[in-house]
């Protein structure tokens, strides 16, 4: 295919249901060696976060005089797009030419097309978004702040998982689970903060009467969470911003308080890279769950987190000018609207599978499950387009990320439409990409795993005090 931006792309996979899907990785694959062929020039990228690290990306671009050199704006923007919901940062320097940085400075501003990512990393860092443009060799170097988290499991422990369909809790007595189970919530629409508090509390204490006694709580959510406390988290987007300042942001410290155990909160995402190195015991993995939205994490070839976002729901994989838009960012081709319950039902009513009335999004991937299961070929053909589309994202994040190990997880996994997205991307890779199929495993945990793995991962958060 050709597209608007003018690279001829022939991908060996076209998902059947959402054929017009101009995969990230084969577009900058073109891109750069176009590039090259024409004098490629460095082009370097660094963010800053607030701790003072500094993540880096180097790749080439166009250089100045180039007939191509306005395919650089699309390839860069795009890199910048990955770079902020991967590894986060209130400023950003751009080394290279000049009309590049200028760009991104006027579309990562207030009125900006990309305001809303500007202003919710400006959130998120507590500082203005900036664009520093200079020069290729004056670009800072990157420095890198990885800590250790979690994998204690001693003691009588609970962890709990929020999605936005179901709380998950985890009992567990000295690494050996007890007791697990998952209850469905609806937080994304409800106002009330005590709508949460008390449904966390509720899953805390379920799990914990299963246990003798309680020594540490640990859990996950979508969101940025720092020091406890939440910062940014659509799981509570119905929530007024002065309701979430005053009560939401402390909700986890109160708890803690009011449990008298020691208690850690963090990124979902965080918890499902910790769930794939302790499951897998090697490193490093990229976890992924494929839930209400797409929950992502890391741990580096030490097995250490490295502070990224790890927002895999706001990176772009698709690169058409007509891919669907993310509803909350209102940018195209995100990764939200292809891997989790939002991209399934949106394949399928796309191809026309009838839901019962009245369904909520939950409800319908548990009615496509159940066609799966049912033998409908429908059904088979929406996993097997998720798993094309999913193949060609995971070439794209290894530009980004170092690969060894990628664990699925998540509700969408669940049952044998789980193992058919699995099968098409590894097809993709081994087709397309036969040197990332060769090193990089792709996996699906057990069924219980990918329901509940974050939730007993989460569990080993805190450490006990001595």
């Amino acid at each position: 295919m050709t597209d608007s931006n003018h690279l001829s792309i022939q991908p060996h996979f076209v998902p059947e249901l959402d054929s017009a899907f101009l995969p990230a990785s084969l577009w900058n694959r073109e891109f750069r060696r176009l590039a090259r062929a024409e004098g490629a020039v460095p082009l370097h990228l660094a963010l800053e976060r607030a701790d003072g690290s500094v993540s880096r990306f180097d790749t080439i671009v166009f250089p100045d005089g180039s007939p191509r050199f306005g395919l650089n704006l699309r390839y860069v923007e795009r890199i910048v797009k990955f770079l902020l919901w991967q590894r986060g940062g209130w400023r950003l320097h751009c080394g290279g030419p000049a009309a590049i940085g200028e760009h991104l400075h006027a579309v990562y501003r207030p009125g900006g097309a990309r305001e809303f990512d500007a202003s919710f990393m400006s959130l998120i860092y507590e500082q203005p978004f900036t664009v520093v443009i200079t020069s290729a060799a004056e670009t800072p170097e990157a420095k890198e702040s990885p800590i250790s988290l979690g994998r204690h499991l001693d003691g009588c422990r609970v962890g709990f998982d929020l999605g936005a369909s179901d709380r998950k809790a985890s009992a567990v007595i000295d690494g050996e689970v007890v007791y697990s189970e998952e209850v469905p919530w609806d937080p994304r629409n409800q106002s009330d903060p005590d709508y949460h508090y008390r449904g966390v509390m509720d899953s805390i204490r379920r799990a914990a009467s299963k246990l003798p006694r309680l020594d540490a709580v640990g859990g996950s959510s979508a969101g940025v969470y720092i020091n406890n406390r939440a910062r940014v988290a659509s799981l509570f987007r119905g929530v007024s911003k002065a309701d979430f300042d005053a009560r939401i942001a402390p909700m986890f410290l109160r708890i803690r308080d009011e449990l008298g155990v020691p208690m850690e909160v963090v990124n979902d995402g965080e918890v499902t890279a910790l769930a794939g190195s302790m499951s897998l015991g090697e490193n490093p993995v990229l976890g992924i769950a494929m839930g209400s939205s797409v929950a992502a994490g890391y741990a580096d070839s030490h097995g250490n987190i490295t502070g990224w976002l790890n927002e895999l729901a706001f990176v772009p994989v698709d690169y058409r000018d007509s891919a669907p838009l993310d509803e909350w960012s209102g940018d195209a081709g995100c990764g939200v609207q292809y891997f989790c319950q939002v991209g399934a039902i949106r394949v399928a009513e796309g191809a026309g599978m009838k839901f019962s009335a009245g369904l909520g999004l939950p409800e319908k991937l548990v009615e496509l499950q159940d066609k799966m299961r049912a033998g409908d070929p429908l059904a088979r053909r929406v996993y097997e387009t998720i798993g094309d589309s999913f193949g060609y994202a995971v070439a794209h994040y290894a530009d980004f990320y170092e690969l060894k190990h990628l664990l699925l997880l998540g509700r969408v996994t669940t049952g044998p439409g789980g193992d058919i997205l699995l099968a098409r991307a590894r097809a993709v890779l081994a087709a397309e990409f036969p040197e990332l199929a060769s090193t990089v495993n792709i996996a699906l945990p057990d069924e219980k795993s990918r329901r509940v793995g974050q939730s007993i991962a989460a569990a080993s958060l805190p450490q006990l005090a001595r």
